[in-house]
């Protein structure tokens, strides 16, 4: 914690702000001359540069996961006090070694609409071959793809959260079949909302044209959807994933690609991000991918980079707000 007083204005640092909107949507001009802002578009993946430019600062703002702050970063990091990242939950964090370095994490609230609505347009694109399509017509063609439709199909979800039952939702509203599939899932529940619970994920995949992703990364989770997985697909079948790019192993997707063992993938997570140059997914056939762009919105921005502020404010106050370790 941290009271400013007459002293000099707090370094604050923010993070990967690839779109450059941090200055913009955040209303800094309520914190006046306590802080000295300071605001990175780019990303370093190399830790001992990104401690050599954190190390002056007080309070950082991280986007997402975007840069992860394991235990031994943290401990590089003595002048930090307040690290903020949007959301109530990020996995990237070490919140034991943050305690233990005595450094407090706020997070902000969320905005659930953003990632369903861009799995529903992966769906639709990746099903559709609409990036092939574009890119033909670009170049003087027309009509090279043929897809499915979705009315009448199958879809399952490994997962019926928040974002899982929006997306639930808008498959029931194209006129599809739902299943869904999790460790935890309320049978009841899902029934309730026109969704078929399944018994096993080996069920899901075998009876789904398209499945899609919609859990949490945890060891429990971790290469989830590996080769017996994908083997369990039709040929006919499309895999999404806008949850977290571990939960499904990358190399037996990418054979499962090159094999035609499936009709398509849509990715909007990787295990690395930002995905290297040279990678073989870059390449690889009938794939639709897009840069973690799930949370990507506008609307949600604004709210993220208000609260950000608000977390900041009341520090400074002594009275800080939407702790992450209160949260579990």
């Amino acid at each position: 914690m941290s009271t400013n007083g007459a002293q000099r204005p707090v370094p604050v640092a923010v993070l990967d702000d690839y779109q450059g909107l941090a200055r913009e949507l955040g209303p800094w001009s309520r914190l006046r001359d306590a802080v000295d802002l300071h605001v990175f578009t780019d990303h370093l993946d190399d830790e001992d540069a990104l401690a050599a430019r954190l190390e002056p600062f007080a309070v950082i703002v991280a986007m997402r996961e975007r840069t992860p702050f394991p235990g031994r970063l943290l401990a590089r990091l003595p002048r930090l006090r307040l690290l903020v990242s949007t959301g109530m939950a990020n996995a990237a964090i070490d919140l034991a070694a943050a305690r233990e370095h005595g450094v407090l994490v706020a997070g902000t609230e969320s905005s659930s609409p953003a990632t369903a609505e861009l799995t529903w347009a992966l769906v639709l694109g990746v099903t559709r071959r609409l990036a092939q399509e574009d890119a033909a017509v670009r170049a003087g063609g027309w009509q090279h793809t043929i897809g499915p439709e979705l009315h009448g199909h199958t879809l399952g979800l490994v997962g019926l959260g928040r974002v899982g039952t929006r997306v639930a939702g808008y498959g029931l509203a194209f006129g599809m079949r739902v299943l869904a599939w999790s460790a935890n899932l309320d049978a009841a529940r899902a029934r309730g909302l026109g969704v078929e619970p399944v018994t096993s994920l080996d069920e899901l995949l075998g009876r789904s044209d398209i499945v899609s992703l919609h859990t949490r990364l945890s060891e429990r989770t971790r290469g989830l959807i590996g080769a017996r997985e994908l083997a369990l697909l039709s040929p006919d079948a499309y895999l999404v994933n806008t949850s977290r790019g571990p939960i499904v192993d990358e190399r037996a997707l990418l054979a499962a690609l090159e094999a035609g063992a499936i009709a398509g993938a849509a990715l909007d997570v990787f295990d690395r991000e930002p995905l290297p140059p040279g990678h073989p997914l870059r390449s690889a056939p009938r794939t639709l991918l897009t840069p973690h762009l799930g949370y990507v919105a506008l609307d949600g921005y604004r709210l993220w980079y208000v609260q950000i502020v608000e977390d900041i404010e009341a520090w400074l106050a002594g009275r800080p707000l939407r702790l992450l370790d209160e949260h579990g």
